[in-house]
């Protein structure tokens, strides 16, 4: 991707986008026919701007706090953080203020030296608590789980139709005689085909407390798509049977 402006809404340029373009697919196309997997006119850029207006924020309020804002939000995620720092320093400086937020005075002989005094909060070391996650790439088909996510008791049942439509070009030549009407001339005629075809309906029960993993093994035992498995898992989260978050991308 060449350099191109990324703009906000009032029109200004915040940043610049360029890098090499990564698309999980292909589209070829040549007299008609076509061959193409996944969604080539979709695809992404990582790290692919340049930040070009800074923005301005202060380290330390007036107040002497500090506050840390979690990139993932989980309220016992936040009250670690914010008890590994006062174990650390040996007094009551932080507080977790909500799910995403910690709040920390800084004491009066560190207020100088800001530096170090964030220096020695990032040594600190806290086991975040994860949430169970399942990610779907829609556009390669690619589905990302924990080992242990789990899902409740489960029926699934799931059709396959297919839709084919052939066409055949051919070419209505008429007979060179003399004195050819003008209205007579050669044209091209197609000839159409629809062909459906519809397999049997594929079924699987879980039982409690299996996991994701359990769940597309047996979808792939009976031979289901990655697609369709990206359509039931939708619809597993839909029932409420999925226990994690599922992020579609």
């Amino acid at each position: 991707m060449l350099t191109a402006p990324m703009k906000a809404p009032n029109g200004k340029v915040y940043a610049l986008a360029q890098g090499a373009l990564f698309v999980g697919g292909y589209k070829y196309d040549m007299n008609g026919n076509v061959a193409q997997k996944n969604h080539p006119t979709v695809g992404s850029i990582p790290a692919g701007a340049i930040v070009e207006v800074g923005v301005q924020a202060k380290i330390m309020s007036n107040e002497n706090i500090m506050t840390f804002t979690l990139t993932d939000a989980d309220f016992t995620t936040s009250s670690r953080i914010a008890a590994a720092i006062n174990t650390a320093f040996g007094e009551p400086l932080a507080k977790a203020l909500d799910a995403e937020g910690v709040e920390i005075r800084v004491p009066a002989a560190d207020r100088e030296y800001l530096v170090d005094f964030v220096t020695r909060i990032e040594k600190l070391s806290i086991e975040p608590d994860t949430r169970a996650r399942v990610v779907v790439d829609e556009r390669t088909g690619t589905i990302v789980s924990g080992g242990d996510v789990k899902i409740a008791k489960v029926v699934v049942s799931h059709g396959d139709l297919k839709l084919s439509i052939i066409t055949d070009n051919s070419v209505s030549q008429p007979i060179l005689v003399r004195n050819t009407a003008a209205e007579v001339r050669t044209e091209t005629v197609s000839n159409s085909r629809i062909n459906v075809s519809e397999k049997n309906e594929s079924g699987f029960v879980s039982a409690s407390n299996n996991t994701v993993a359990d769940l597309i093994q047996a979808l792939t035992r009976i031979k289901t798509s990655t697609r369709d498995i990206i359509s039931i898992l939708r619809a597993v989260k839909a029932s409420g049977a999925l226990r994690a978050d599922l992020i579609i991308q």
